[in-house]
């Protein structure tokens, strides 16, 4: 069996890489998440826009 393309669109702005997908239910949705070491943080937003301005004004508290 083939593996499933989980994500597709992948960009990255700064640290924070975007990605789209289908959940369950078939609808598009978008991630964010930062790829900084230790810091953690994610989340899922309903279109792009949202998950591009999130991303832009991220700022990790790692330290």
């Amino acid at each position: 069996m083939p593996r499933r393309e989980l994500f597709h669109s992948l960009f990255s702005v700064g640290p924070v890489e975007i990605g789209t997908y289908r959940n369950r239910s078939g609808h598009t949705r978008h991630a964010a998440v930062c790829t900084a070491e230790r810091c953690g943080w994610s989340s899922d937003y309903s279109n792009r826009t949202a998950a591009t301005l999130a991303a832009r004004t991220h700022r990790c508290r790692v330290a």
